[in-house]
């Protein structure tokens, strides 16, 4: 059986959900996991990974535990130490910035934002999107050490009551670089890309001001978080960090909203891989329709409002 390393992300002693995802991936594959954990209340966050398929933990601990390179090289050596096969981190910003890291001291390649992780034999393959969502390709690794980035929301958390097995591991590189200070974000919504449900809009919503049936809907969900295609930000209406397609974000939500979304290729290689893809467009022809689950051909400002109320009646029940 192949022993993995999963990086855990964690905050204020809680591992993140991302991190658990990825877990429950290697765990699925018939891998053994042994979880590495970094920063302030690791060793708290450590505690219960047993719950969720890690075997072991390990904290890594030193005064560079801020610095991306220097954790990096300790993780590559947790990998070594273990007799490990491989190193899996969720793909989320930290994740994906470490893991390239790690994968460069493994001598390894890295597959990254990964929808499928399987054992054949003695080797693990992957499966992640290509060509601009339109195809899935399975690939596996001649490398020494296996390697990849999970996409968020597309595997389940492992849960169990297992015990782990907890250990620290010195930091021993000396940083290139180091954080000095961290901040919080002043806002709180939620990331497109950690979403489970994803509301996002496009010119069909005619102006700005309009997104305010946008945000009511994916505030009726309550795990929600707003999108926006390419042409709506960059005409200035929302910002940046909630567009999804091939130059914002790639999401994998389980379900995935398109209000007023025509369905440009650039806007589908972001979100085609969603679990349940509804399309809300006025125009029956839109190419939206062709990769929809559900679709409704209507005024989304008729629309979108009573699908607001449905939901806010369907979450009144619960």
């Amino acid at each position: 059986m192949t022993t993995l390393v999963v990086f855990v992300e964690q905050s204020g002693g809680n591992a993140r959900r991302g991190s658990l995802e990825a877990l429950g991936a290697a765990r699925a594959a018939g891998a053994t996991c042994i979880a590495v954990l970094t920063g302030p209340d690791a060793s708290q966050a450590a505690q219960g990974l047993g719950n969720h398929g890690a075997a072991k933990a390990v904290v890594l601990t030193g005064p560079a535990e801020h610095s991306a390179d220097a954790v990096a090289c300790a993780m590559a050596e947790v990998v070594s130490a273990q007799g490990a096969g491989g190193f899996i981190a969720a793909s989320t910003h930290h994740g994906q910035d470490l893991a390239a890291r790690v994968a460069a001291h493994l001598d390894s390649v890295l597959f990254s934002d990964c929808t499928g992780l399987t054992a054949e034999g003695d080797q693990l393959a992957v499966q992640r999107s290509w060509l601009a969502g339109k195809a899935i390709a399975q690939l596996t690794s001649t490398a020494p050490s296996f390697c990849c980035t999970t996409r968020l929301n597309v595997f389940e958390p492992y849960s169990g009551e297992d015990d782990v097995e907890v250990s620290e591991h010195a930091i021993s590189a000396q940083p290139k670089s180091r954080v000095v200070s961290i901040e919080a974000k002043g806002e709180t919504k939620l990331d497109v890309k950690e979403a489970r449900v994803v509301v996002s809009g496009g010119r069909g919503m005619k102006e700005a001001e309009h997104f305010s049936l946008i945000e009511d809907l994916a505030a009726a969900f309550g795990d929600a978080a707003v999108g926006a295609s390419r042409a709506v930000v960059d005409a200035g209406w929302r910002p940046h960090s909630e567009q999804v397609g091939q130059t914002g974000k790639v999401v994998g939500p389980q379900l995935y909203v398109a209000v007023g979304i025509s369905g440009a290729i650039q806007h589908l290689a972001g979100m085609r891989t969603s679990g349940t893809i509804v399309a809300i467009n006025k125009d029956a022809d839109a190419p939206i329709f062709k990769v929809a689950d559900f679709g409704i051909v209507g005024d989304a400002f008729e629309v979108v409002p009573a699908l607001t109320e449905a939901v806010k009646a369907v979450k009144a029940q619960e």
